[in-house]
Order: C-alpha cells, then structure tokens, then sequence
C-alpha cells in the first residue's frame, strides 16, 4: 500500500509535465497544419534533402526533427505521420527518424543544464547533433544494405494522420492529447516503480562496466548512468553539484554530459519511439552501442587537448579552478 501511494503521488508531476507540453504542441501542430495545407512545407522541404538524404528519410520530416531539436521529442511526434503519410514509410523510416530525434531533442533546455555543469553549450550541442546524424546515417545503411526492417511500419499508436478536413484534424489533435496524458502518466509510474522495486539501482550498478569501457569511472559513473535511465535533468543535475565540489574531475563531467546527450531517459523515450513503430534495437541496443563507442573514442582523443584549448571552448575555467 505504501508503493500504491508513493507511486501515485508521482501524477501531480506528471500533469505539470504534460500541460507545459500541451501548450507547446498544440499551436506548433495547428501551425504545421496550416503550412502543410499551404504548402509551405512542400516548397521549404527542398532545403532538408541534403541532411535527410544521409539517413535516407523524406525531407518533409526535416521540420520534425527541427522541431525535436528546438521543442522536444513530443513537439515532433504529432508531426511524424502528418508530415508523410503513414503508407510511404517503413519500419526502417520511423526506426532512423526516431534514433535521430533521441540523440538531439529539447537542445536549448537540456543543454543548459548540461551547461551549467561546466561542459561547453556549443561543443556537446554539435556532438549530440552530428553523433545523432552519424548513427543515423549508419543505421540506414544496415537497413538499405540487408533489407532489415523493409516491411511498411506498424504503429502501436498513431498520434496524428493526414487528414482531409479541418473536424477531422481537431479531433484527432484532441485524440492524440488525451493519449499523449495517458502514456505521460503511465510512464511516470511505471518508472517510479522501478525506483521503489530497486529495479532502477539494479540497472544502474550493472551498466558500470559498460561506463568504464566509454572511459567514465568513479562517481561519475553513477551519476551518469542516472542521468542514462532518468534523464539529463537528473543526471547533469547531480554533476552540477559534484563537478562544483571538486569530486569529479572536469574531463570525466565532459564525458559523462557527451555520454548523457547521446542516450538518456532510455526506458521512457525508447518506449515512446517504439509505440510509433521503431525498432527496439535500432533506437535502444545499437544506439547504445554507438554511444558507448563514440564515447570512449573522445575519451581516448581528450586528454591529447591542451589544457588552455579544452578550457577554453570544451569546459568552463571557473568549473575547472574548483576541479
């Protein structure tokens, strides 16, 4: 009984969560609409082909993920079947597009919080959007190449279609917002049961290893792999007090902040994307894998940094003096 109510006491939150949200979403997808009807995004899309050519997506879906970048991955769902109709994609289209998303989604936010634990804005905002490119762009070339995930996507949800009216489009708005409070909330608890269960701590001890494979050790490594099952707000959080105190060097807070931008929140936003119809492992083993690995491939190339150069466009100084 003390679970129950400690579990839904978690709601409150995660109505907070989803009003903020609600009142992003619903004018960007009403101004997508408009565009679409237009035509806007029709003639606009000719200047994302380049970029969506590397992940061999259609480039309508460069404003979604320019939407996951500025607002968040909840900005961009609503436009992912609206953008292109469900029918034209595959499992590997949806599969690539939400890889793409989770590796650089809510920048200007989460980036700040990234920031304030001493890692540079600029140099973690173009890793986490290339690193997303580069994954991207290797995981279409497996799926192009062996024919993987070919077949037409199969969402386990649709939040919004193309539709032929302005009715029909507002009910399934209002659709997909009483869908999007549902998932909200069941996330929420369901995440805070593995908290309560020990689940959560059994998941972290074990990526340990992983971590110092990506050359992450010592607290910094438990506060990244917080940071990898909750979500940078956690995560960078708690490096924001540590790398202040001193207890973990400014090199390892870099590479934990490289890591957590690459992959955070794996349970709930893999969750998320698969509803959508992408693959498990496209979205959560080979992404991991590919952080991992990039990761400790800046791990190995960062201490050949001078001093005056990581200080000086990798890390703050003030963060430094007190390392």
């Amino acid at each position: 009984m003390p679970m129950f109510f400690s579990v839904l006491r978690k709601t409150p939150e995660a109505l907070e969560i989803y009003w903020t949200l609600a009142r992003i979403m619903v004018p960007i997808t009403i101004a997508a609409e408009i565009l679409s009807r237009l035509g806007v995004i029709g003639a606009v899309a000719p200047v994302f082909a380049p970029v969506m050519g590397l992940a061999g997506l259609p480039p309508e879906l460069g404003l979604a993920w320019l939407t996951a970048m500025i607002v968040g991955l909840w900005g961009a769902i609503p436009l992912l079947f609206t953008l292109v109709p469900m029918a034209d994609l595959s499992a590997a289209d949806v599969t690539v597009f939400s890889a793409l998303i989770l590796f650089a989604h809510g920048l200007p936010l989460e980036q700040k919080v990234i920031q304030q634990a001493g890692p540079g804005m600029v140099a973690t905002t173009l890793l986490r959007i290339f690193g997303g490119l580069a994954y991207a762009a290797i995981l279409h070339r497996v799926c192009e190449t062996t024919g993987w995930l070919s077949e037409p996507v199969n969402p386990a949800w649709v939040p919004m279609s193309e539709t032929a009216d302005w009715a029909t489009f507002f009910i399934g708005l209002a659709e997909t917002m009483v869908s999007m409070l549902v998932i909200l909330v069941a996330l929420s608890w369901a995440l805070e049961i593995l908290r309560l269960t020990g689940l959560l701590g059994f998941m972290m001890k074990g990526l340990s290893p992983l971590l110092r494979l990506a050359g992450i050790r010592g607290e910094a490594g438990y506060l990244t792999a917080v940071g990898l099952f909750l979500g940078i707000s956690y995560g960078a959080g708690l490096l924001i007090r540590e790398a202040r105190s001193g207890a973990v060097p400014p090199r390892q807070v870099f590479l934990s902040c490289v890591l957590m931008g690459f992959a955070h929140s794996v349970i709930e936003d893999t969750l998320l994307v698969m509803a959508l119809g992408a693959n498990v492992w496209g979205v959560l083993a080979g992404r991991i894998v590919f952080a991992l690995a990039a990761t400790a491939a800046i791990a190995m190339l960062l201490p050949r940094i001078p001093d005056a150069a990581f200080f000086s466009y990798m890390f703050r100084q003030v963060a430094a003096k007190e390392g």
